[in-house]
């Protein structure tokens, strides 16, 4: 079973001219888990990535692989385009060859991703989840303990993007470190154990999923009477604000026990009343200002 390594970001820094596109960045991420790589547009991400991989020099600081460089890791691959004329078991083979992979690893990765069945068809005639597969099935080749994958999701439908999720969390189950980039804001949340979020080159949170959203619980009620509801609510001293399922009570003390005790009081029937958890799009935006999607 491949061990996964630390990956880390100890002040890292990268100035163009005068314009600092990642400012002193600092965070860990950890094997066992799929930790997500957020931040708007501009915000320094593929930068990031780009200095981790030995592809971009830093201004100042480091990103290391259990404290080594990119470059002094032996043998590391990474995912190139592909030829349209060549089938995918051919593409796989020559790079096999020059990585000195052995060759038994090309049938062992197209079943791994699902491609066994369309190995011998050119890649050409491949759709962008099947792609994004044979991209995958490239990364794995040496059964590398850390993988890094820069928007992996983008342009696929509902079966792939699932498909996708549960492949990263088999991998990182594995022991392997998985580190995804990624602005598709409701798929993260369903799909990495941590969240790394930046914005304007800078680190503004990191964390689990749960706590990116975490405080902003939020009580949904409504009533056949909204205005004998909004009136009760008020009087019950609860923040609330209106939306298209009824009310969205927030806020100090604001929970379902509340919300109901309040609208007994004032004899007012209720048509819902339940509880649903901040979503992290909502708590991204605060993260990161109203300018950042």
């Amino acid at each position: 079973m491949p061990t996964g390594a630390t990956i880390e970001f100890a002040g890292l820094t990268k100035r163009f001219g005068r314009v600092t596109a990642v400012d002193d960045l600092t965070f860990t991420v950890r094997p066992g888990r799929v930790t997500g790589f957020l931040g708007p547009n501009g915000a320094g991400k593929t930068t990031t990535l780009r200095m981790l991989l030995g592809l971009e020099r830093s201004s100042a600081g480091t990103a290391t692989f259990d404290g080594v460089r990119y470059r002094r890791l032996r043998r590391p691959l990474e995912a190139s385009s592909f030829h349209p004329g060549r089938s995918a078991r051919d593409h796989l083979r020559v790079y096999a060859q020059a990585a000195r992979v052995p060759a038994r690893r090309v049938a062992a990765v197209l079943a791994t991703v699902g491609l066994s069945d369309y190995a011998d068809r050119r890649v050409g005639g491949y759709s962008i989840g099947m792609r994004q597969r044979l991209g995958l099935a490239f990364a794995l080749l040496g059964d590398p303990g850390v993988l890094v994958l820069d928007e992996p999701i983008n342009g696929l439908d509902p079966e792939g993007i699932r498909w996708i999720r549960q492949f990263l969390r088999r991998l990182a189950a594995e022991g392997r470190t998985v580190l995804v980039s990624s602005h598709l804001l409701s798929e993260v949340q369903r799909s990495v154990d941590e969240v790394v979020v930046i914005s304007r080159g800078r680190l503004v949170y990191q964390g689990d999923v749960a706590g990116i959203g975490g405080g902003s619980a939020r009580v949904v009620a409504d009533s056949p009477t909204r205005q004998r509801l909004a009136q009760a609510l008020g009087d019950a001293r609860l923040a609330f604000e209106a939306g298209p399922d009824g009310f969205l009570v927030s806020g100090p003390g604001a929970d379902a026990a509340a919300v109901g005790h309040a609208a007994f009081t004032a004899g007012v029937e209720l048509s819902q009343l339940r509880t649903e958890a901040g979503g992290i799009e909502e708590a991204f935006i605060d993260l990161v200002g109203e300018g950042g999607l």
